[in-house]
C-alpha cells in the first residue's frame, strides 16, 4: 500500500533542508526578504529592530536579510529614519541585531543599498548632497535634479560597498546581500532605461554590468573568501513594472555571468509573483533561469504564500493566504534552492513556524497596517 505524504510533513521536510551559500551553512530554505521599514532615528537600529529580527528567527526562518542599509556615500539614501551601515553607533546597534538572530538560531546579512536617482535633492541624512546615476536619469525617463557619475564617484562609490561589506564580516554578520534591483543605483547601470552612457560603464549588456561587477570584486576582496556575498536584481523597476533587462537567457547570461565571475556566491532574484514564467517556452521562474545559466544558488521571492496584486496589498487592499504547493514542487525540482518571505512575514513574525509545522489554518492574510509597526 503507498503511503500519502501528507502536505504538513511535505512542507516540513523540503523546507526544512540545509543549504550551503559558500561558506555559510543556512538551516532551512526559508529566507525573510528586505523590507525597508524606517524604524531607524539617526541611522541607528535599536532594541525594536533587534526584537523585530530576532522573532522571526525564533520562529524558524533560516536566514534573515535586513531591510536596505545604507553604504557611507553622502547621495547613498533620502531618510533619517532609514539604518545606515557605517558610523560607529549604527554599526555598534547592528551588531547587536546580529547577536540577537544568533542567539535564536537565525543567520543573517545586511542588504547593502545606494539608491542613485531615486534619490530627492535636500533629503536627509545629507540634505546638501546630490542625486547620481549613471547618466543622471530617473527611471521614468526625465533627466531632473542630480548628475552623471565621475570616475571618481564611481570609486568613491565601490570603495562604500567594499568597506560596509569588511564592517559586517568584522562585527558578526554571516554575509552581504548587494541591491542591484528595483531600478536604484546598481540597477540603474544595468538597465539601458537610464544607462545612456559612451565610456567602458555603457553600451550593451556587458558593459553595463562592468559597475556591478566591480563592486562585487571590490566585496569580495574585503572579506573572507568563504563570507557569502548575494546579489539581488530584477527586471522590474520602481516607476517601470514591465521594464526588462532581458528579453531573452541568452541577454541575461550576458549580465549575469561577469557578475557571477567577480565572486556572487548566491542570486536573489526578485520578481512580483514567483510562479510566473519568465521566457517563453519555459516554465522556469527568473531564479529558475539563473541558477541554470550560473550554476550558482538561488533565492526566488515575489507573494510567496499571498495571492493579490503586488502594489494594492501596500496601499490598504488584503491580500488573502495562498498554498504553497507549486513553490514545494519547485523546490524540491531544484529549480531554486530557497525562497525569501516577505509580506506574509511582515504580518505574521510566526509564518516560518507555521507552515514547518503544517499549521496552515493559523495563517495571516496581509494587511497593509502592519508596514506600520515592528510586530
Amino acid at each position: 500500500m503507498t503511503v500519502t505524504e501528507s502536505p504538513a510533513s511535505r512542507a516540513a521536510e523540503i523546507l526544512s533542508r540545509p543549504v550551503a551559500l559558500n561558506g555559510l551553512t543556512v538551516p532551512n530554505r526559508i529566507a525573510m526578504a528586505p523590507m525597508t521599514r524606517m524604524f531607524s532615528p539617526g541611522g541607528v537600529a535599536g532594541e525594536d529592530v533587534r526584537s523585530y529580527y530576532a522573532r522571526r528567527a525564533a520562529a524558524g526562518v533560516g536566514l534573515i536579510v535586513t531591510e536596505g542599509t545604507y553604504v557611507g556615500h553622502d547621495s547613498a539614501g533620502q531618510s533619517d529614519r532609514v539604518p545606515r551601515f557605517h558610523g560607529e553607533e549604527q554599526l555598534a546597534g547592528w551588531a547587536k541585531v546580529a547577536e540577537a538572530v544568533h542567539a535564536e538560531g537565525g543567520t543573517i546579512v545586511p542588504q547593502l543599498w545606494h539608491i542613485g536617482m531615486v534619490r530627492k535633492e535636500g533629503q536627509a541624512p545629507y540634505p546638501e548632497a546630490p542625486a547620481v546615476g549613471p547618466s543622471g536619469i530617473r527611471t521614468d525617463g526625465t533627466e531632473g535634479e542630480g548628475k552623471a557619475m565621475t570616475q571618481r564617484d564611481l570609486d568613491d562609490v565601490i570603495g562604500a560597498f567594499a568597506e560596509a561589506a569588511a564592517a559586517a564580516e568584522r562585527i558578526g554578520f554571516d554575509g552581504v546581500e548587494l541591491h542591484g534591483a528595483h531600478g536604484y543605483l546598481i540597477d540603474q547601470f544595468l538597465w539601458s532605461g537610464t544607462n545612456r552612457r559612451t565610456d567602458a560603464y555603457g553600451g550593451d549588456p556587458v558593459a553595463r554590468t562592468r559597475f556591478a561587477a566591480e563592486i562585487v570584486a571590490a566585496v569580495r576582496a574585503s572579506v573572507s573568501p568563504d563570507f557569502p556575498v548575494i546579489f539581488r536584481y530584477s527586471q522590474w523597476k520602481q516607476d517601470a513594472y514591465e521594464a526588462r533587462l532581458a528579453e531573452t537567457p541568452q541577454e541575461l547570461e550576458a549580465i549575469l555571468s561577469p557578475l557571477a565571475a567577480a565572486g556572487v556566491d548566491a542570486f536573489h532574484a526578485s520578481t512580483r509573483r514567483y510562479w510566473i514564467p519568465e521566457f517563453e517556452g519555459s516554465d522556469l521562474n527568473l531564479a529558475g533561469w539563473t541558477k541554470k545559466l550560473t550554476g550558482r544558488p538561488t533565492i526566488t521571492v515575489g507573494s510567496v504564500g499571498l495571492d493579490g496584486d503586488f502594489i494594492g496589498a501596500f496601499v490598504g487592499q488584503g491580500s488573502p493566504v495562498q498554498g504553497i504547493d507549486e513553490l514545494l514542487d519547485r523546490l524540491e525540482g531544484d529549480e531554486f534552492d530557497m525562497v525569501a518571505v516577505g509580506r506574509a512575514l511582515l504580518q505574521d513574525p510566526e509564518w516560518a513556524s507555521k507552515v514547518l509545522s503544517g499549521r496552515f489554518d493559523e495563517l495571516k492574510p496581509y494587511d497593509a497596517a502592519a508596514v506600520k509597526t515592528l510586530s
